[in-house]
């Protein structure tokens, strides 16, 4: 089969790969800060709600050397809410 150019990539070994859609959706995203002072807290971890068709995934993303993120899927299920700057909101 044949892809088209923007849909292509390599590796870090230099073989061709293709990026395929496994599913779409929406997302929240949040951090954690100190409800006293309001600074970010945690090391700057952050989490990441990914809501789908599929179902929900909630990822922690740690931030590690070099820039790069760690993601620690939270397998545990329950209702969370965030706070918008102005009121609660569910995610």
């Amino acid at each position: 089969m044949e892809y088209p150019e923007p849909v292509l990539t390599r590796n870090r070994k230099g073989e061709p790969e293709v990026r395929n859609l496994l599913e779409r959706g929406e997302f929240f995203r949040y951090n954690y800060t100190d409800p006293r002072t309001g600074k970010v807290m945690e090391s700057g971890k952050t989490s990441i709600i990914l809501k789908s068709d599929k179902g929900e995934r909630h990822l922690f993303l740690i931030p590690v050397k070099g820039g790069r993120m760690l993601a620690i899927e939270d397998r545990e299920k329950k209702a969370r809410s965030v706070w918008d700057g102005k009121k609660a909101v569910k995610v």
